[in-house]
């Protein structure tokens, strides 16, 4: 059996089996120690983040630029775009202060923290993407960043992800009670299953229908790299969660399978109102009709992927999509990317 050997305070060492480790409610969780590795899955997927690494700065915006600026894209097609900025620059922020302030705390393996501290990070470059498209087509920073406040659509989604947040930082909360872990792992449904795994592909659709037009390829080329990263954090999520319900089989109660399932159709429904809101007269050959079709089907997959009965039965009307995230199809992602960093010329050095 796989050990490792640990120093303790009173420099005594102890040694530490591969068996010891858990996803959650682990003794052991003052140093990350990584060896022996328990949960490989974790590590690939830490790998497979490192390898899609980008920074929104190395893409070029000018095209999108002029195009935003012309009479190309109709006010319709602006409000998309719009919308989506609006919803991703918070979504992205909530998703990274639940990984920090909520999850890292309550993960108690050390491979699984690892991947969660590339993940924090790949959120910051996320709001940081917003950040550099807002100030590229020289928006109103003030109504993107705020539509979180003022569109009822995207308010709802926020608050529907918020309540999850709250509920696990209340003070003396702990996964060590029954009903304080399957709060958790509500969390981790709700986080990586709904916001990451259905929230966030409306969006997706939305923007790549543009860059598949040769319209705002600086934005989409960015989401397509989002939708790398989105993909990898999705599979993590779904990861650790069937691996808390194989650890933990009593908290996957019949009563709390019903209770995600209803939480799965409640977030289609605010999803599908979030694409209406979006498109309330279709642009690029798409309606909120499609879209409540392809959320369905989204959420079907989600549901499949940890144990739960699909709802809907709804075909995929945007089959591109799927060529869009199998990566072994696509062009070579980094054909585009600069190739030279020029970040450390800003550094001085004493």
């Amino acid at each position: 059996m796989a050990t490792d050997i640990r120093e303790t305070a009173t420099g005594t060492a102890k040694r530490v089996e591969a068996s010891e480790k858990r996803l959650i409610n682990c003794q052991e969780v003052d140093v990350n120690q990584l060896m022996p590795l328990k949960y490989k899955w974790a590590w690939e997927h830490y790998d497979n983040g490192c390898a899609n690494h980008w920074m929104p700065t190395e893409v070029a915006m000018h095209k999108d630029i002029e195009i935003w600026k012309s009479n190309l894209l109709t006010a319709d097609e602006k409000r998309v775009i719009m919308r989506n900025l609006g919803f991703f620059s918070t979504a992205e922020s909530l998703v990274g202060n639940n990984l920090v302030l909520a999850v890292f705390k309550h993960v108690t393996n050390a491979e699984c923290r690892q991947y969660l501290l590339r993940q924090a990070f790949e959120e910051a470059v996320h709001s940081h993407t917003f950040l550099y498209v807002v100030e590229s087509l020289g928006l109103n920073e003030g109504e993107v960043f705020n539509m979180y406040n003022e569109v009822p659509a995207i308010a709802r989604k926020d608050e529907f992800e918020m309540e999850l947040t709250r509920e696990i930082l209340e003070p003396g909360f702990t996964t060590e009670t029954f009903e304080g872990a399957q709060a958790f792992l509500k969390n981790l449904i709700g986080f990586y299953l709904i916001m990451e795994g259905i929230f966030f592909y409306t969006g997706f659709v939305m923007i790549l229908s543009f860059h598949r037009r040769n319209l705002m390829k600086g934005i989409g080329e960015q989401f397509q790299y989002i939708l790398r990263d989105e993909s990898i954090h999705l599979n993590f999520g779904i990861d650790l969660i069937n691996g808390i319900k194989s650890e933990n089989p009593e908290l996957w109660t019949p009563e709390f399978q019903q209770q995600m399932v209803n939480r799965v159709r409640e977030s289609v429904e605010l999803e599908i109102a979030y694409a209406e809101d979006c498109l309330p007269n279709g642009v690029l050959g798409l309606n909120a009709e499609l879209f409540r079709d392809y959320v369905q089907h989204v959420a079907d997959r989600r549901l499949e992927r940890i144990g739960l009965p699909v709802q809907y039965n709804s075909k995929n009307p945007f089959p591109w999509m799927s060529e869009t995230m199998d990566l072994a199809k696509e062009k070579n992602f980094f054909e585009t990317r600069v190739t030279e960093y020029q970040t450390g010329g800003k550094l001085a050095w004493d």
